[in-house]
């Protein structure tokens, strides 16, 4: 699907970035839509109780999905570098520093969100007649966590790698499952916010299948080392210094085309 591999490292820079960037770009567009496409059919088709609970739970996890994509930034760095420089062992354990830190943090995310979703939607301010829906919508898209940093690390490892078309394609098509389960959940069996949930989850469990389909059918340009040891935890904070950054600029963009999208669903 992704077609042949391309080199980074020769030919014209500005085509390059251009021919690789726009992928990551369209990517983390459709990443922000999730929510804007939940609140869509919801009103439409659900009570107002449902629409705000949507609005709300979707503010806290649109946040921590543009942490977590900042977060793969850092893998994709590393990896990409250590793939650049023609060295297939550090480029593996930069994937498995990768796969360290996002994994401890998908841990993280899924039973904090799980078990605390009745005091976040408090804390969001969350109205009494729509907390139940928050707290819904919130605890289901927390279990669903691990699916979304799944993918960010698989789509780390294809864009360190060099493909960042794969990544775009597989989020197209969660896209397309999650406006369908909104749908079927939503307008069909009338299950509201927590059908938009399970709609959204289901779509981004799709994406982790399609990244791990393609990533096993490609080869890999680099090799997993048996030991880390102590390069392992110098690798994961170098990543940590590379992303941080990068989490910043995504989540004040988050903000930007969040608001957008809500004003365009207020005028819809």
């Amino acid at each position: 699907m992704a077609g042949p591999s391309r080199s980074l490292t020769s030919g014209g820079i500005f085509y390059s970035l251009a021919r690789f960037s726009l992928p990551v770009l369209l990517t983390l567009f459709l990443q922000a839509l999730y929510g804007g496409v939940d609140l869509l059919v919801v009103g439409q088709f659900a009570s107002t109780a449902d629409v705000s609970g949507v609005s709300t739970g979707n503010m806290l996890l649109s946040t921590f999905t543009m942490l977590v994509t900042g977060l793969s930034m850092g893998p994709t760095v590393t990896v990409g570098e250590a793939i650049g420089s023609g060295s297939p062992k550090e480029a593996g354990r930069a994937v498995l520093a990768g796969l360290t830190l996002l994994g401890s943090l998908a841990v993280l995310l899924t039973l904090g969100l799980a078990l605390f979703a009745q005091p976040l939607a408090a804390l969001l301010d969350a109205p009494p007649e729509a907390m139940d829906h928050t707290v819904a919508y919130i605890r289901i898209c927390g279990l669903g966590m691990v699916f979304i940093v799944a993918y960010n690390f698989l789509g780390a490892v294809l864009r360190g790698a060099g493909d960042a078309k794969t990544p775009l394609y597989t989020v197209a098509v969660a896209c397309a499952v999650n406006i369908v389960g909104d749908l079927l959940l939503v307008a069909g069996f009338h299950l509201g916010a927590a059908g938009a949930a399970i709609a959204t989850v289901a779509a981004q469990a799709v994406s982790v299948l399609l990244s791990l389909f393609f990533l096993c059918r490609k080869p890999l340009p680099f090799a997993m080392p048996p030991r880390a040891g102590r390069k392992l935890t110098r690798k994961m904070l170098r990543q940590l210094r590379i992303c941080m950054p990068s989490s910043g600029v995504l989540l004040k963009s988050l903000y930007c085309i969040g608001g957008t999208s809500r004003g365009m669903i207020l005028l819809v």
